[in-house]
């Protein structure tokens, strides 16, 4: 079940279901790169868009869940940055502009979904810009740990490429696909998830 109300549910807490602090994998993947304007697609609580707004970054994020929208809000105040919040479906929200940088984490969705989605941040991504796209791999099922159980909402790298392609942007380069790996504390000690990360780009017009 992967709809706005259980999100809603799911996000209706005090707490934060996720960290406050970025995705472990974003600072790295970022840096070096000149702040511009940032898209969070699926973006939750916006724990990713506000890091991005504290680097500099004029962030936006987009997600279906108004509840996890609100908690995006009050991260963003107290982080002391402006964050713009639109409540959409990220696989049918059209974009009037583009972006310098498009962030993907963890939206674990059907591959006709999941391809829409993609193409939709493919074509968001600006002359010059980035594409960074992070989620469980289909191996975790077997050799990682948590995560979804239905595989049927787990890719691979070239899941992901493929996915790309689909997306009719000719000039889209991929610079990193793999398999990483994230520590995760469990109650019996420390293991190892497994992700996907693509990240691409898009050539500045001559």
């Amino acid at each position: 079940m992967s709809d706005a109300a259980h999100w809603d549910e799911r996000y209706g807490t005090a707490e934060f279901v996720w960290k406050t602090d970025p995705n472990r994998f974003l600072p790295a993947e970022v840096d070096g790169l000149v702040p511009g304007r940032a898209l969070d697609l699926a973006c939750g609580e916006g724990r990713n868009a506000v890091w991005l707004a504290t680097q500099g970054w004029t962030a936006t994020g987009v997600d279906f869940s108004g509840v996890g929208l609100n908690k995006a809000a009050t991260l963003a105040e107290s982080n002391h940055v402006a964050v713009e919040w639109i409540p959409a479906d990220v696989t049918a929200w059209e974009s009037p502009q583009q972006f310098d940088l498009v962030v993907v984490f963890y939206l674990q969705i059907p591959q006709p979904q999941r391809r829409a989605a993609f193409a939709r941040a493919a074509r968001d991504i600006a002359p010059g810009g980035t594409l960074l796209i992070v989620g469980h791999d289909l191996l975790n099922l077997t050799e990682g740990a948590g995560g979804p159980q239905n595989p049927a909402v787990l890719y691979t790298p070239e899941d992901v490429r493929r996915d790309l392609a689909a997306a009719g942007v000719a000039d889209l380069v991929i610079d990193r696909a793999e398999r990483v790996h994230r520590p995760v504390d469990t109650d019996t000690g420390t293991t190892t998830a497994i992700d996907c990360l693509v990240r691409s780009h898009r050539p500045t017009k001559a």
